[in-house]
């Protein structure tokens, strides 16, 4: 859809067709729903409506963006109704789920399946669901196509420590999954994070809001800088 060569970008928390007006020529890869509470929620029946908007805005490249789902902890009678609703491209897993869950998922609905893991602090990592670290990659395998890094708890807006980055971007590739990181990005530092760490997406929301609400001139400034050639 756009230079091959970039990070892919996901807009997370698409609540209002203005946002997605706004996106117009812009490269943005994906745009997320929320269905798990959360402030940026939305209902399968809002969020086909928003889909339906979305199949007709072209993005850079002319094509439009593909549509994420985020879930916590969803049975699989929740992701069959929504999905009877909403034929979303990406199931992105943001709780508990299991590696068989998510394998489970993907066999099932027939979309790709995201696994969001938070990272902890170093002297956290034992006490938490960071325990392992990278070496929780491997039960994915086969399982999702994607892993993304948050920061623990999600939703934050807060950063995780960049450096744990590497080691897991390593295990990602020996597996054949992409890796994206999430959790206190802006137009700001984004840049930092791809020219020193290399992700192979990024996932952003609170951090192109204001006031709480989609800021379209933060959305420009957030693609454009991921985007561009070093």
């Amino acid at each position: 859809m756009t230079d091959a060569g970039a990070p892919l970008v996901k807009i997370c928390g698409i609540q209002e067709e203005a946002t997605l007006q706004g996106m117009n020529g812009l490269p943005v890869d994906y745009i997320g729903f929320v269905f798990a509470k959360s402030r940026r929620q939305v209902s399968p029946e809002r969020a086909a409506q928003l889909l339906a908007f979305a199949r007709r805005t072209n993005m850079a490249g002319g094509m439009p963006p593909r549509t994420v789902g985020v879930f916590v902890n969803p049975t699989l009678e929740t992701l069959a109704d929504t999905l009877s609703r909403v034929p979303l491209d990406v199931i992105q897993l943001h709780g508990e789920e299991t590696p068989a869950f998510a394998r489970e998922v993907g066999e099932r609905f027939g979309a790709e399946v995201w696994r969001a893991l938070p990272v902890q602090e170093p002297d956290e990592a034992s006490a938490s669901g960071d325990a392992g670290g990278p070496a929780r990659l491997a039960d994915y395998r086969g399982a999702a196509s994607a892993v993304l890094l948050d920061t623990a708890g999600g939703g934050t807006g807060r950063a995780f420590r960049w450096d744990r980055i590497p080691v897991y971007r390593k295990a990602a590739e020996a597996l054949g999954l992409k890796l994206f990181v999430a959790g206190g990005l802006h137009p700001g530092n984004v840049r930092e994070l791809i020219d020193d760490y290399a992700p192979h997406g990024v996932d952003i929301s609170s951090g192109v809001e204001t006031d709480g609400a989609k800021d379209n001139a933060k959305i420009a400034a957030f693609t454009e800088r991921v985007k561009r050639q070093p």
